[in-house]
């Protein structure tokens, strides 16, 4: 597959929808069959949910995101500075790119040129945040990839063989249990070659009342987030859900260092998934488990980089150390 990477402003998606539909119905129909309903929060992000996910962005009680970008801003020169001048810059869970354009700027500035291969599962939204960086930088290069992270590195590798910054920002990584953020960790290290650099975002462990705050806003746009995985079953796959017969809670473990998140239902109720031809039944009070969001402190993320095969370079945190920014290198 070649793609013309030499020419200005061009933005290449690779996807293959129905896939991922196909897989979304399977990962349901699987969560929701068990005892303990889940479905996974990778789910989230569609077009709807990654739109959502941005208006949480600017919400006040939602401190990652401006406590992130401010770590970016005042250390942008920093984290690309031992970087070779013809360096990729990917990212995984790119969402509207909003907080990439810092590194972008500070590439630009250095080097005079950038590209960028955002890494989504969402298309749509890879569309909309690339037409908007082509209108904003004159001569990036832009390659979305529409996939699943280790599967979009394995697609660019194959056509793209120089440097990479992989940034993979907002604490995304707190979505998994640790032997999982290991094993998934240990996927991107194998691909990493010596030069290659890996920027992950973590948010801290904190006062739990900030915390509870973060993930139960008064507008209800978390909740509205939320629901958005049932609302999201309806559109995809036939569901049948009435959205106002659940409700979102988000919980803290203080034992797991974790925000908890269910979608609980407000009654006994039959709900039919015709993508799937089944009925799944759920109790007045039963809850559905849609995402974790561990929390770190520094040893922790020492411990899960050496399991992963990373060593870290450098690390940056704000002055209330709510949220750490490390650079990692492959040990070698």
């Amino acid at each position: 597959m070649s793609l013309p990477l030499s020419e200005h402003n061009t933005m290449t998606a690779v996807s293959d929808n129905q896939v991922l539909v196909e897989t979304f119905a399977g990962d349901v129909g699987r969560g929701l069959g068990l005892a303990r309903k889940r479905l996974d929060c990778r789910y989230f992000y569609d077009y709807e949910g990654s739109l959502l996910f941005e208006e949480i962005c600017r919400l006040p009680e939602y401190y990652q995101t401006r406590t992130e970008r401010s770590i970016l801003e005042s250390n942008a020169a920093e984290i690309i500075g031992g970087l070779p001048e013809d360096v990729v810059l990917v990212e995984l869970g790119s969402g509207s790119s909003v907080k990439t354009t810092i590194i972008i700027e500070a590439l630009f500035e250095k080097h005079g040129r950038v590209s960028y291969t955002p890494i989504d599962i969402s298309y749509a939204m890879l569309e909309e945040s690339a037409a908007q960086l082509r209108a904003k930088y004159d001569g990036l290069e832009i390659v979305s990839i529409a996939a699943e992270y280790t599967e979009g590195l394995a697609r660019l590798r194959k056509f793209d063989k120089r440097p990479e910054l992989i940034l993979w920002l907002g604490s995304s990584i707190g979505n998994f249990e640790r032997d999982g953020a290991v094993s998934f960790l240990r996927d991107i290290t194998v691909g990493l070659a010596p030069h290659d650099r890996f920027l992950i975002g973590f948010d801290l462990v904190k006062d739990i009342e900030v915390l509870k705050k973060a993930y139960n806003d008064p507008r209800g746009v978390t909740a509205a987030f939320d629901l958005n995985l049932l609302a999201r079953i309806n559109r995809e796959i036939g569901g049948a859900f009435d959205i106002d017969a659940f409700e979102h809670i988000a919980e803290y473990n203080a034992e797991k260092n974790r925000i908890e998140m269910y979608l609980v239902s407000r009654r006994d109720q039959d709900v039919a998934i015709e993508g799937l031809g089944r009925t799944f039944h759920f109790d007045e009070g039963e809850r559905i488990h849609t995402e974790n969001s561990h929390k770190y402190t520094n040893e922790a993320i020492k411990g899960i980089a050496g399991e992963a095969g990373l060593h870290i370079i450098r690390q940056w945190q704000d002055p209330k150390d709510w949220f750490n920014l490390t650079l990692f290198a492959p040990v070698r």
